[in-house]
C-alpha cells in the first residue's frame, strides 16, 4: 500500500468487571483492584469454578430505551454502551454535516448470545417452539452491537462483526485500522462484547479444563505467570474504540488518544486450544514491521497472559524470541490477573488499558504474583504499577483454534 493514511484514536468507551466507564476501569486496573468474586448471575452450587469477573452495577438507563434492551442479549446491552460511551466521548456526533457514509462499524463476539441461548433452550423444551421469542435470534447473534448501533446512529459504512474467540477485539481494530488506511472510511467504532457468564459457559469451559477452581480467594485465582496458577477466570463486558484517519481528526480538532501504528495477525495451524511459540512470534514481529519500528522502541506490553499453566510460558517464551535483550527494558502486565478474561472482548478491553498507559505513562500491575514460576522471569510489573516513559506499547491477543494478533499504539507529542 502506498502511503496509507494514519490512524489515530479518538474516542474510547467500557464496560467491564471493574468498572462501567473509562474512569472507573482505569482507575482500578492502575491500582491493582480486583473485579473477581463469586458469581451472582446464577446458582453455581455444583459448578467446579464458582466465581467470576462480573459486571457490577450495569444500567443500560441513560442510554438506549428499556423496551429494546429488553429485546437484546447482555453482550449487545455491553457494547451497546460502551459504544455510545466512546461516541460520546470521540464528538464526533457534534461535526456540523458529518457524512455518515464514512462512518463505520466492526464489533465482534467470540461467543455471542450465549445466556440468550441457554435460556430460549429451556423455553423450547419446557413450553415448546411456540414461546420462542420473536426476537431472539436479532437479540443473540454476534453482530448485532455493531448493527444495532448503525441504525441508532444513521452509520452506513462497513457494518459488521468479527468471531475470532480470544482475538475478536485485536481483529477488529486491525481490520478497522485497514479501511480507514485505504481510504474507505473515515471514521470507525471497532471493538467487541461477551457476557458468557452463565450455566452453559462456566460448565462449557470446567468441562475443557480451562477454568481455575480456587473457590475459596476468587480474587487471587488470577495469577499470571505466578507458579500457583491453575486456570483462566471467566470475565465479561465490553470496550468500544473509535479509529479516525488523522487528518480527519487533526482538522475538527479532535481529541487524540494515541496512534494505531501496527497490527499483525497469524496462525499456529497446530492445535485447537494448546498454543506454539510459532504463531505468537510472528504475530509480534509482523506487527513490528507493519508499524516499522524496532524491538528497543518498544516500552511496554500488555500481555495476553491468561493465568494457565502452558498459556504463561508459551508466551514469555515468544516474547524473549522477539525481542531478544532488549525485552529486559520492556515493562509486561496482564490486566486479567484483575479483569478475568472476557474472551472477544478482551483485546479491545486491553487496547483501551494499553492506550491510558501510554498517556499516562504508567505501567499497570499483574496482580497475584506470589511466587513466579520457572522460566517467567520477565518484568512483569509484579503486583505494583509502574511509573516510566511510554511511547510505544504493544497488545497481544491470541485464542482457540490457534489464533494470534498484535496491535501497536504510539503516543501522539
Amino acid at each position: 500500500m502506498n502511503n496509507p493514511k494514519r490512524v489515530v484514536i479518538t474516542g474510547m468507551g467500557i464496560v467491564s468487571p471493574v468498572g462501567n466507564d473509562l474512569g472507573s476501569s482505569w482507575y482500578n486496573i492502575k491500582n491493582g483492584i480486583s473485579g473477581i468474586d463469586l458469581i451472582t448471575r446464577f446458582d453455581a452450587t455444583h459448578f467446579a469454578t464458582k466465581f467470576a469477573g462480573e459486571v457490577k452495577g450495569f444500567s443500560t438507563a441513560g442510554y438506549i430505551d428499556d423496551k429494546d434492551a429488553r429485546r437484546m442479549d447482555l453482550f449487545i446491552r455491553y457494547g451497546m454502551v460502551a459504544g455510545i460511551q466512546a461516541i460520546k466521548d470521540s464528538g464526533i456526533e457534534e461535526i456540523p454535516n458529518l457524512d455518515k457514509t464514512r462512518v463505520g462499524l466492526i464489533i465482534g463476539s467470540g461467543i455471542g448470545g450465549l445466556p440468550s441461548i441457554e435460556d430460549t433452550s429451556i423455553t423450547l423444551r419446557e413450553r415448546g417452539p411456540r414461546k420462542i421469542s420473536p426476537f431472539f435470534i436479532t437479540g443473540a447473534i454476534g453482530n448485532m452491537v455493531a448493527g444495532n448501533l448503525s441504525i441508532l446512529y444513521g452509520y452506513q459504512g462497513v457494518n459488521y462483526g468479527i468471531t475470532s474467540a480470544c482475538a475478536t477485539g485485536n481483529h477488529c481494530i486491525g481490520d478497522a485500522m485497514r479501511f480507514i488506511q485505504h481510504g474507505d472510511c473515515d471514521i470507525i467504532l471497532a471493538g467487541g462484547a461477551e457476557s458468557p457468564i452463565c450455566g452453559v459457559g462456566i460448565g462449557g469451559f470446567n468441562a475443557c479444563r480451562a477454568l481455575s477452581t480456587r473457590n475459596d480467594d476468587p480474587k487471587t485465582a488470577s495469577r499470571p505467570w505466578d507458579r500457583g496458577r491453575d486456570g483462566f477466570v471467566m470475565g465479561e463486558g465490553s470496550a468500544v474504540l473509535v479509529l479516525e484517519e488523522y487528518e480527519h481528526a487533526k482538522q475538527r480538532g479532535a481529541k487524540i488518544y494515541a496512534e494505531l501504528i501496527g497490527y499483525a495477525a497469524t496462525a499456529d495451524a497446530f492445535h485447537m486450544t494448546a498454543p506454539t511459540v510459532d504463531g505468537p512470534l510472528r504475530s509480534m514481529k509482523q506487527a513490528l514491521a507493519s508499524a516499522k519500528i524496532n524491538t528497543d522502541e518498544v516500552d511496554y506490553i500488555n500481555a495476553h497472559g491468561t493465568s494457565t499453566p502452558v498459556g504463561d510460558i508459551n508466551e514469555t517464551n515468544a516474547m524473549k524470541a522477539c525481542f531478544g535483550d532488549d525485552i529486559k527494558n520492556i515493562s509486561i502486565s496482564s490486566t486479567k490477573s484483575m479483569t478475568g478474561h472476557l474472551l472477544g472482548a478482551a483485546s479491545s478491553i486491553e487496547a483501551v488499558f494499553s492506550i491510558m498507559a501510554l498517556r499516562e505513562n504508567l505501567a499497570p500491575p499483574t496482580i497475584n504474583i506470589f511466587e513466579v514460576d520457572e522460566g517467567c522471569d520477565l518484568d512483569y510489573t509484579a503486583n505494583v504499577a509502574k511509573e516510566r516513559t511510554i511511547n510505544i506499547v504493544v497488545s497481544n491477543s491470541f485464542g482457540f483454534g490457534g489464533v494470534n494478533s498484535t496491535v501497536i499504539f504510539k503516543k501522539i507529542k
